[in-house]
């Protein structure tokens, strides 16, 4: 089996991230883990290309042929600025518009396309919700409620209710987005005002919002006094911190309570299919990943308490205390995608 840390040769083949910045990125560490797992001679390499540099995208995007890359993700702020400099757009991508994977075909020609839904759906079916017949509520009507719109009616949720606080900003992410959802009935709600009665009927949560990402970790989209349902599923793309307190509030009413690390490194696993041709071990992915994280002081788990401290699980009445202390800083509308 190939080691991690051998040299790079002139056989080595290369992909990469591009995006501003990518220093924090976790893609690296867990494409390089598979790689080695799998004993491919392949290098995942971080790219930075500064946006403030005229024509870098494209410049950036026209070397992958030059420089006989493979393919290479694309990340914030670049997923659209690529879309002009490329042969091919995959449905999933023209429905996203917006890219976070370029293929290098067999003929040098550039496909774009877009893992995140697909890697979605992919981590749902991991924790054992099948979305398939599903009543969702999608907070947030951003790039990531895009993408989990999308890949929820691809796989044939029933319905979907948006809540946002600008009306007019989720009806044209339905807009945009009904040509690609079929049979999918499609509904919008104010957040926060509208989320209990949509609530009441949800199989499915699922925060698109920045809120309870660091350094906002005492922040909840959820309202104060809404409990949720013991049935139901509560997904929240925010991955730092890995337990977030939308996920306690969940978790203290008895719901599937599931972080977002899992959509990072679903979506890495199927770009990573598309270069290689071959599926990544899953498992290896997320140790690196989560390894990646605790260097940089971001943990997957729950710290230990201090000697002689007693800890005591949350209960609602906690949560809602907190959330109400917070409530005057909660901006509904922050629905940043964690980047890779």
């Amino acid at each position: 089996m190939m080691n991690a840390v051998e040299p790079i040769s002139a056989k080595t083949r290369l992909v990469g991230l591009i995006g501003w910045p990518i220093g924090h990125s976790v893609s690296p560490a867990m494409h390089n883990a598979a790689f080695a797992a799998l004993g491919l001679d392949w290098r995942y390499v971080p790219l930075p290309v500064d946006s403030a540099l005229p024509g870098a995208v494209g410049a950036a995007v026209r070397g992958m042929r030059a420089m006989g890359l493979r393919g290479i993700n694309v990340t914030v702020p670049h997923k659209q600025a690529v879309l002009p400099f490329l042969d091919r757009i995959a449905p999933a991508a023209q429905a996203m518009r917006a890219v976070n994977t370029i293929i290098v075909e067999a003929d040098g020609s550039l496909t774009g396309d877009n893992t995140d839904a697909p890697g979605f759906v992919a981590d749902l079916r991991a924790h054992g919700v099948e979305p398939a017949g599903q009543r969702v509520l999608v907070l947030g009507a951003g790039g990531s409620a895009r993408a989990i719109v999308y890949g929820l009616a691809q796989a044939g949720a029933t319905h979907i209710t948006v809540a946002n606080r600008s009306a007019e900003r989720a009806a044209a992410l339905l807009a945009d987005l009904r040509p690609f959802l079929g049979g999918t009935r499609l509904e919008i709600v104010a957040l926060p005002d509208g989320v209990p009665e949509a609530a009441n009927d949800a199989d499915l949560v699922v925060n698109c919002t920045s809120l309870g990402m660091t350094p906002r970790t005492d922040t909840t989209p959820w309202p104060a006094d809404l409990p949720f349902q013991p049935a139901q599923a509560v997904y929240d793309l925010v991955y730092n911190p890995a337990d977030t307190l939308l996920l306690r509030q969940a978790r203290a009413d008895g719901a599937h309570a599931i972080g977002g690390l899992g959509m990072l490194i679903w979506q890495g696993a199927l770009a990573f299919e598309h270069w290689t041709g071959q599926m990544p071990p899953v498992d290896v992915m997320r140790a690196a990943a989560e390894a990646h994280l605790r260097r940089h002081g971001v943990s997957g788990r729950t710290p230990a308490p201090a000697e002689g401290v007693t800890i005591r699980p949350a209960t609602h009445a906690d949560i809602q205390v907190l959330a109400r202390l917070n409530a005057s800083i909660q901006a509904f509308h922050a629905d940043a995608l964690p980047s890779f």
